[in-house]
């Protein structure tokens, strides 16, 4: 069976200007191979595509990469790539180069002369932007992991244990569910410290009356789910209810309006008036969103910063606003959503109302 995902990226190569492609990026490698292993590079022309990798995976790689030809490489694999180029009649070598670094290019570029050596930009990332059925079924499932984890670490959720401790709870259920891991580390922000967008679990011990803010997801044949939740342990003052219900008016205002046809930055826009317009805009620093698929930050971005990617059915992205005050807490509230050509489908669906655990 052909490869589509090889076949849409020999489309690209004639407008990039290389006769043949080079892939480096270990996620890259993986989205069109299907090989899981943890070394080798990707060679692709118009005609021919070949796995180069060692000998560990002499036996693994013929299982999983499909269609490629396995090619275990010398001690130098550039010196196997050279061969190669030369065999397949390569001029142009498109490369990753945001995934090379400076030293990496010159070395690269001194074992393949005479080909020349081509910056191709993304074009990998931007075909993973577009979920296939098959990529948008296992997101589900891990999305459907990170669901469960929500309704089992309720019942932890109480003053004197740890975030750390909530976090590993967190983590031990999900894989016992199948997952291979957490999609990043978890965050656990409890108290003032759920005025930090990004706060790690720490040492900090669950108190009372205060916010706590869990934003995690599950790492599942090769995939992400990504969610946010925030509680209240003890009672919920004014202001908790005040900043909660906000952010929970915002990310509901627009799921019910975000669809393919919008840039990324007017659907950010679709939060961040919202939030503005109750007072709290300076205390809402971070984008709207972000794509997530194999890696928990992709294309496209729901962002005020420089996105006009045009949002179009197959992208998975966050919609994850949030109100962060100093000294006090904060809220966020995260789903994963795919667009569709009638709008967006909910890919998580934990409860979102305000739980306090009392």
């Amino acid at each position: 069976m052909p490869n589509n995902r090889v076949q849409r990226l020999r489309g690209l190569l004639p407008a990039l200007g290389g006769d043949a492609v080079l892939i480096t990026n270990e996620v890259n490698r993986r989205y069109l191979t299907g090989f899981t292993g943890s070394s080798g590079v990707v060679l692709i022309s118009g005609s021919e595509a070949a796995l180069l990798t060692d000998f560990r995976y002499r036996e693994q790689a013929p299982k999983q990469a499909i269609g490629f030809e396995i090619v275990e490489h010398a001690a130098d694999v550039y010196a196997t790539v050279a061969e190669l180029l030369q065999k397949w009649g390569v001029k142009r070598l498109l490369f990753e180069d945001q995934h090379v670094t400076f030293a990496s290019y010159t070395s690269i570029r001194e074992k393949l002369a005479p080909v020349e050596l081509v910056p191709a930009g993304t074009p990998v990332e931007q075909l993973r932007m577009v979920k296939d059925e098959g990529e948008l079924a296992i997101i589900q499932q891990a999305a459907d992991i990170a669901d469960q984890a929500f309704t089992h670490i309720l019942s932890h959720l109480k003053p004197g244990v740890t975030e750390r401790q909530i976090a590993l709870e967190l983590e031990f259920f999900m894989r016992s569910l199948g997952a291979s891991g957490t999609s990043f580390d978890t965050i656990v922000a409890s108290g003032e410290r759920s005025a930090m967008p990004h706060g790690v679990a720490s040492d900090r011990v669950i108190g009372r009356d205060e916010f706590v803010t869990l934003d995690y997801g599950a790492s599942y044949q090769g995939y992400v789910s990504d969610i946010t939740r925030t509680v209240v342990v003890g009672r919920a003052g004014d202001k908790h209810r005040e900043i909660y219900g906000i952010v929970l008016e915002s990310q509901l205002y627009a799921l019910e309006r975000l669809k393919p046809g919008m840039t990324g930055r007017e659907g950010d826009a679709l939060t961040r008036d919202i939030i503005t317009r109750y007072g709290y805009g300076d205390h809402f620093g971070h984008g709207t969103g972000h794509g997530i698929g194999m890696e928990i930050h992709e294309a496209p971005r729901l962002s005020r910063m420089a996105s006009d990617t045009i949002l179009t059915p197959g992208h998975v992205v966050t919609v994850e606003p949030g109100i962060y005050l100093p000294g006090f807490g904060g809220v966020r509230i995260e789903d994963d959503v795919v667009l569709t050509d009638a709008g967006i489908k909910i890919l998580t669906h934990s409860p979102k109302e305000l739980i306090v655990l009392d």
